[in-house]
């Protein structure tokens, strides 16, 4: 039962759940750039080229047979694939920017005083009675 109760413990953490949804998000987030890529961005560059499909390009290795299809070596999804990955690795640069530039300032920030024991409190009002006593 420790077992059972020690991954618990793990699975729990907010760090693993916030990771989780991290995940869940860059997922979600890759389809939308992947389909930026493919559908918006590389058609324009296609038709700038003079009619080129990008995910069309490739270079046959060998032939189609009867019996089996061709090989070929399809470069032209590769160059969608980079594309796509210098777009996410952008944005996720922008966003750990952001984060650092937000944790800067509330470094920079001053940090308030932290409250005096209570100890300590408790000695200066027996200090101010016995002043007001005298």
């Amino acid at each position: 039962m420790g077992m059972l109760k020690e991954f618990q413990d793990f699975a729990v953490k907010g760090n693993v759940v916030d990771m989780a949804v991290g995940i869940i998000i860059g997922g979600a987030f890759g389809t939308i750039v992947k389909s930026l890529v493919s559908d918006i961005i590389m058609p324009p560059i296609g038709v700038l080229m003079g009619g080129l499909d990008f995910s069309s390009l490739a270079l046959t290795l060998k032939a189609a047979t009867a019996d089996a299809e061709a090989v070929t070596l399809n470069y032209g999804l590769f160059i969608n694939n980079v594309i796509s990955f210098v777009i996410v690795a952008w944005a996720v640069f922008m966003l750990v920017k952001a984060m650092n530039t937000l944790k800067k300032k509330e470094a920079a920030a001053p940090a308030e005083p932290p409250a005096p024991p209570r100890s300590e409190v408790l000695l200066e009002e027996i200090r101010d009675a016995l002043k007001a006593r005298a």
